[in-house]
């Protein structure tokens, strides 16, 4: 009987430990993160940090590299005549209707 109190207890402290070195740090981490976004003080250090990280961006002298330029206005182009088709066809819809 003692013997299975014994590896009863050794099982247990090693369950605990297991617990505390892996998920419990996840969720100590996870809690922490929480926290600073919920308070108050939190949003406002992420908020400056945000200000300063654009003022970085605006201060220096090229902030893309020309191939993401070339790609970034690529991909705009696209999505400017999608939308611009799909306000024809919506229009042409709606003329239809009324008719």
């Amino acid at each position: 009987m003692r013997s299975f109190i014994y590896k009863s207890i050794i099982i247990l402290i090693c369950v605990i430990l297991v617990y505390e070195f892996t998920i419990g740090k996840q969720i100590a981490l996870f809690k922490d993160r929480a926290d600073s976004i919920i308070s108050k003080e939190g949003r406002r250090e992420s908020v400056n940090k945000l200000r300063d990280e654009i003022n970085k961006a605006v201060n220096k002298d090229r902030y893309l590299s020309k191939e993401d330029a070339i790609l970034l206005n690529k991909f705009i182009k696209k999505i400017q005549k999608e939308i611009a088709d799909a306000d024809g066809k919506e229009l042409n819809e709606s003329k239809g209707q009324e008719d």
